[in-house]
């Protein structure tokens, strides 16, 4: 039966090599398998633009289907949007750049893997091939949230002959206030552990229940494994934080490095507000009551958006920043007519 017989969203599975991936520093799979929703018109003749939808932190492109009581999933969500008429037809490609450490912010790092190469290289090139798409950047868009929304927006920026939308929901940036304040709480749990990154990692790693108190390691070892990966250093630990663990303090050079990722210091540069500006839409939300802050950066990336004559759309929410998928309600009918032929 055909998903618009029995009312059901229209998913195919699909295995993608990930050769980019081969050899990675944490030998995590290469091969992944990737979810694809397909509008209900879809009948391998007529071609369709293309949304490339990013999870984040600690989830994945299968995370988008976990079913919870009283919610739809978010293919459900998009096919019910499709269907009302409230969204024009889009295929919406789910990634999976999941780490051992809990996510690879969809950046090339030599302690993860070169995701970035993997999403704009391998996998845009594989779904076309596989599937009725219309394969141009006009009919491309990028979105997420979290560390997906910064994923979203950081490849928007570096491949504008790739993506001509995104949407960024309560993506990271302004890091001095999204990260920073965790620091001293890693650093506390770190010295549990004698200072050793493997030692706690190894123990996070051999429990079946994994403490809640102990994100703020795990976030600071994730981000530092994106932003400033070590290769001398063996796995589990191949990174540099950027603190010192006994005081805190920050570790100037270190930190310059993470600074070079953060959408904040990346729209003051003129290539990067060039490919924005160059964008069919570029949506940006966040809830007002965000816990990491980040209302705040987005705030500041729409002043300076603003400020440069780029187009935007920002909007803030009443709610913090956890369980706020419905927002995909805001931005992908926006996105998938600004791709649409």
């Amino acid at each position: 039966m055909t998903a618009e017989a029995t009312g059901r969203p229209n998913l195919k599975f699909e295995t993608v090599p990930g050769r980019t991936l081969l050899g990675n520093a944490l030998d995590d799979p290469a091969e992944r398998r990737v979810p694809v929703y397909l509008p209900p018109s879809y009948d391998g003749v007529r071609r369709f633009p293309v949304i490339y939808l990013l999870a984040g932190f600690a989830s994945t492109g299968m995370s988008f289907l976990n079913f919870s009581f009283g919610r739809q999933t978010v293919p459900e969500m998009v096919d019910g949007l499709i269907r009302q008429g409230s969204m024009p037809e889009t295929i919406v490609v789910m990634p999976d750049c999941m780490t051992r450490y809990g996510g690879s912010q969809y950046v090339d790092s030599a302690a993860t893997g070169l995701y970035e190469t993997y999403l704009t290289s391998e996998l845009v090139p594989f779904v076309d091939s596989r599937f009725r798409t219309l394969a141009d950047r006009r009919h491309r868009a990028v979105a997420g949230k979290s560390s997906g929304g910064f994923g979203a927006l950081r490849l928007g920026m570096r491949h504008p002959d790739l993506f001509s939308a995104i949407a960024c929901h309560s993506g990271d940036m302004a890091f001095e206030l999204c990260y920073r304040p965790n620091f001293p709480a890693a650093a506390r749990m770190l010295e549990r552990y004698g200072g050793s990154i493997p030692a706690f990692f190894r123990n996070w790693e051999s429990l079946d229940k994994k403490p809640r108190g102990e994100f703020a390691m795990i976030d600071a070892m994730a981000m530092s494994a994106a932003y400033s990966p070590d290769p001398t250093k063996p796995a589990p630990g191949n990174m540099s934080l950027p603190f010192d663990p006994r005081t805190c303090d920050l570790l100037p050079e270190i930190w310059e490095r993470w600074l070079d990722f953060d959408p904040l210091v990346m729209i003051r540069q003129q290539r990067f507000r060039d490919a924005l500006g160059s964008l069919a839409l570029l949506y940006l939300d966040c809830g007002s009551q965000d816990e990491y802050n980040l209302q705040f950066g987005h705030r500041k990336f729409s002043d300076l958006a603003t400020a440069a004559g780029i187009s935007h759309r920002y909007e803030e929410f009443p709610d913090s920043h956890a369980d706020t998928s419905y927002r995909y309600r805001s931005s992908l009918p926006l996105l998938a007519a600004a791709i649409a032929p």
